[in-house]
């Protein structure tokens, strides 16, 4: 039961060799028979590199555990398995004028995989990160015990499960809380700037007056245009929809090209055509939340687009200090390699602290780019940007990641130790191998489960 079901969304690693059932798994688990470095959850494979996968040993395929439990409707309060879909979560809890608090770019990520990686959304300057709306997770480790998880109990496993990249053992379910929306529907309000330093001047302005804002840059324009691009904000809109839409794609990419669809040419006619037509009418208008929230949600399967090689994604984050500097800098890096990203997006973070140990988010700008997969050409440019990042005092995103360094990876993250002392001895990660295991572990760094 492995191969291509259970793939990285990037596309630039391999598949895993093998995976087994959660039923299995935790009855592995429960006897505990679970040898050293076996496990890994698999949720829906969203992450973008091998924080899902687990070259050694085997994933398990979390999504048969998908229902869902008790819905407060007064609270918000939900209780659902670690399987279950943001799409199910948002379509049982919509009708009762209820949202989840935080979403990542994609539905199609299960609640386990929304707390392992601490996913955060459009809206992290007024909500944090997910992690910030987790009340309590069971967690089951190899030594077949079960552990009750919250802020107050295993505190410790609590905070390195949230953003742990399902390093601490499996979460089985989880409870959260979600907020409370006029409506699904969005008002959004789309406003041009012509630089990146128009950028700064209206993000923090943007960030107190709106739930959401993100950017979408221009990377490929050049000249006077250089930093172009469109703030995107918006709120729930005050009458609207309660319904939830169909979460399913409208369309399909039925293959996999034998090459990169996404070439610099179909990059800059795209990038063009897409600031005229998004930009034309500033609003406020009102847009379902599927195309504010998830707009390639709508195409299946479309990183088959980046051919057989696949894409890397690079997500970094930069002190607000430095921001203006460090974001062209960034930008020209790409531009002087000859890469195009398809996707280019830059968001302001808050100051709302994650309760998450290894949590990607803190306050700063965030840069992301997408890369066809060119080899050394494109990997060269990535440590490129993981120097100019590391050197800036930030911090490169690991459930974005495919290839960074050790190094890199305990400059971004130099709590990296905490989460290793509380590691199930019988999880680990493709990644994590490839950078903390490649690192020398201070001693008196042992922390106990509980």
């Amino acid at each position: 039961m492995a191969g291509e079901r259970y793939r990285s969304f990037g596309l630039a690693t391999p598949a895993a060799k093998r995976a087994i059932a959660a039923d299995d798994a935790i009855a592995l688990m429960r006897s505990g028979k679970a040898t050293k470095n076996a496990l890994l959850a698999y949720g829906n494979g969203r992450s973008y590199g091998d924080s899902c996968q687990n070259g050694p040993g085997a994933v398990v395929d979390m999504r048969p555990l998908n229902r869902i439990g008790a819905f407060n409707a007064e609270t918000g309060l939900l209780e659902a398995e670690a399987g279950v879909f943001l799409s199910d979560i948002i379509a049982h809890t919509a009708p009762y004028g209820f949202f989840p608090t935080v979403v990542p770019g994609t539905q199609f990520v299960t609640l386990g995989g929304a707390i392992a990686n601490d996913v955060h959304g459009k809206n992290h300057h007024r909500r944090g990160t997910f992690g910030c709306h987790v009340v309590s997770f069971t967690l089951l480790r190899s030594d077949g015990r079960t552990y009750t998880c919250s802020a107050t109990d295993n505190a410790r496993l609590f905070a390195a499960t949230i953003g742990g990249m399902g390093l601490t053992g499996l979460i089985l379910s989880a409870s959260i809380r979600l907020m409370r929306v006029h409506s699904l529907d969005i008002a959004e309000k789309v406003t041009r700037f012509a630089d990146l330093g128009e950028f700064f001047e209206l993000a923090e302005a943007a960030d107190q007056a709106n739930e959401y804002a993100v950017a979408w840059i221009d990377q490929l324009a050049g000249g006077h245009g250089r930093g172009r691009g469109l703030l995107l904000t918006g709120n729930h809109a005050e009458y609207g929809s309660h319904a939830a839409s169909r979460a399913g794609s409208r369309f399909s990419v039925p293959f996999q090209p034998p090459f990169n669809v996404l070439n610099r040419p179909f990059l800059t006619a795209f990038n063009a055509a897409y600031r005229w037509k998004k930009g034309r009418s500033p609003g406020p208008s009102q847009t379902g939340y599927q195309g504010f929230f998830f707009p390639l949600d709508g195409v299946g399967d479309w990183n088959r687009l980046y051919g057989p090689k696949g894409l890397y994604q690079h997500q970094s984050l930069v002190p607000e200090n430095v921001a203006r500097q460090t974001v062209p800098a960034l930008l020209e890096a790409a531009r002087r390699a000859g890469q195009g990203s398809f996707l280019t997006v830059l968001k302001r973070f808050g100051s709302i602290r994650s309760p998450g140990l290894l949590s990607f988010p803190r306050p700063g700008f965030t840069l992301t780019l997408d890369f066809p997969n060119r080899g050394d050409r494109t990997l060269a440019l990535l440590s490129e940007l993981d120097g100019i990042t590391v050197a800036a005092g930030g911090a490169v995103n690991p459930y974005k990641d495919a290839r960074m360094g050790a190094d890199t990876f305990a400059a971004s993250f130099p709590n990296w130790q905490r989460l290793e002392a509380l590691r199930d001895p019988a999880f680990v990660s493709s990644f994590w191998l490839r950078t903390a295991k490649k690192l020398n572990v201070r001693p008196g760094r042992v922390e106990a489960a509980e």
